[in-house]
């Protein structure tokens, strides 16, 4: 499978780096609720949903019995119901595995895609922005929601980990989205599009269904001990097992690591290796004017600072996210 390639000019970097900005896309949202929502997502999702208490935006995943991810969720936790987004390319897995593991009675599911849209807030200015804007209220603390009320339905606003590859996270009817994206922008937040949000996903070494997670990948391969996707502690869950086993006794052969090319030349092929053997395939790509970005797991012997060849081209390996140095210098 060829790396996902993203061109991307200075002048997009510097927003996201200097600015705030804001896209709006239809990623797949359910709705789950019922008497035992809460105790049945609990024995699904990696993550804990119980510690972090009502009003909370948790990132996790849902895995098979062997512990590879099968889709990956921003979760809010409501008091009547939880909001569950998923990159849209996980809709049909979605409701599979909810078929076979919700049962009805207990927690109901409803599908809102295409019913809802989402706006990411990205940038390093994009909490500021969201603190002087008209909207109000907003959530106190990082990973914390709050509900806002429009004409057309209610809207979840949750502000995100520091980790994440985003400022801030709201789900809502689309004229309430839109409603939102226009307060934004009356306090300059400029408008962008999903090129912007690969961007940021890359930059922050923050993987994605179908490039860095396959049918195979394990959670601790693409970072979710660092990105908070993983607890060691709620108990059992599907594929814990093997989660805990890795953690507890032993460790992952590859891990999530980022590349840095000089020069933005395309590659030959996605293979990457080190001392003539293969340790990794690179899985995203982004293309600045000067140098080349990537993603890849990489055997875990092959240290941050290595040369390796990528792509059939000289490229530095370096540790996640990428640091201003792998932009600039």
């Amino acid at each position: 499978m060829p790396p996902r390639e993203l061109g991307y000019d200075r002048a997009r970097l510097e927003r996201l780096r200097r600015g705030a900005v804001a896209v709006v896309a239809e990623p797949a949202v359910f709705w789950v609720e019922g008497s035992a929502a809460l105790a049945c997502l609990q024995g699904l999702l990696t993550n804990d949903l119980v510690k972090p208490g009502e009003h909370s935006l948790i990132y996790g995943a849902l895995l098979t019995p062997k512990g590879a991810i099968v889709v990956d969720y921003w979760v809010f936790r409501e008091p009547e119901r939880f909001a569950l987004v998923a990159p849209i390319e996980g809709r049909l897995a979605s409701h599979e595995l909810f078929r076979r593991q919700l049962p009805p009675r207990l927690a109901r599911l409803a599908d809102a895609t295409g019913q809802v849209e989402a706006l990411w807030l990205l940038g390093s200015q994009g909490f500021a922005a969201l603190a002087r804007s008209p909207i109000k209220p907003i959530p106190d603390a990082a990973g914390r929601t709050v509900t806002l009320e429009y004409p057309d339905g209610r809207l979840f606003l949750g502000l995100a980990p520091e980790t994440a590859p985003f400022a801030a996270l709201a789900v809502g009817p689309r004229s309430a989205i839109r409603d939102f994206a226009e307060a934004l922008a009356g306090v300059g937040v400029e408008s962008g599009t999903a090129e912007d949000l690969e961007a940021a996903r890359i930059l922050a070494g923050w993987p994605a269904l179908g490039a860095e997670i396959d049918d195979r990948t394990l959670p601790q391969e693409v970072r979710y001990d660092q990105l908070g996707g993983v607890s060691y502690t709620k108990g059992c869950y599907v594929g814990q097992e093997t989660v805990a086993r890795l953690h507890f006794r032993g460790h992952t052969n590859r891990e999530l690591r980022g590349l840095v090319w000089r020069g933005a030349a395309a590659l030959e092929g996605d293979g990457v290796t080190a001392a003539g053997r293969s340790v990794g395939t690179v899985r995203s790509t982004l293309v600045l004017d000067d140098r080349l970005l990537g993603l890849s797991p990489i055997r875990r012997e092959v240290a941050a600072g290595a040369e390796v060849e990528a792509g059939g081209r000289t490229a530095r390996v370096v540790a996640l996210p990428f640091a201003a140095e792998d932009l600039d210098g």
